[in-house]
């Protein structure tokens, strides 16, 4: 079943159980693989990839939002964008732990012969496309900073 199937399948339960912040997070996200199949060049249907993308995306503006939310006082609507957050999560691939990162981080650093700070452009190259999808790019730049300059 692809994504977009699995989301109409939620929205409807989502109705029928009448849980209308489930129901806004799933209509946003299908949204945004509407957005993507009908865009400029595509072909009206869309890779698991670039479905992970949006999904990545989506989560990534909740978590921002719900942290400038809390910033500010407005506990309200950070537990709103940390709900979304949480039925987005759902959808995305198993994220790896920290030391599981660190792990791939090390044998990526290895493979490429990465030396020190100045390498730090080929491992994240690396790094970004044999983990996307599976860790945060900014806990991966983070620790291949702190990888290399070790």
């Amino acid at each position: 079943m692809s994504l977009k199937q699995q989301i109409d399948n939620d929205i409807k339960a989502a109705m029928l159980a009448k849980n209308k912040e489930e129901l806004t997070a799933l209509r946003s996200v299908k949204s945004l693989i509407l957005l993507a199949e009908t865009d400029k060049g595509a072909t009206g249907e869309i890779s698991a990839d670039v479905e992970n993308k949006l999904l990545m995306k989506a989560a990534k503006q909740r978590k921002e939002s719900a942290e400038i939310f809390q910033k500010e006082g407005r506990t309200d609507l950070a537990q709103k964008e940390l709900l979304e957050l949480e039925i987005i999560s759902r959808y995305l691939p198993k994220q790896l732990s920290e030391e599981e990162v660190s792990a791939e981080l090390k044998k990526i650093i290895e493979q490429v012969g990465a030396k020190g700070p100045q390498d730090m452009g080929k491992v994240m190259g690396t790094a970004t496309k044999q983990l996307a999808g599976k860790a945060d790019g900014k806990m991966i730049s983070e620790l291949v900073k702190k990888l290399l300059a070790s």
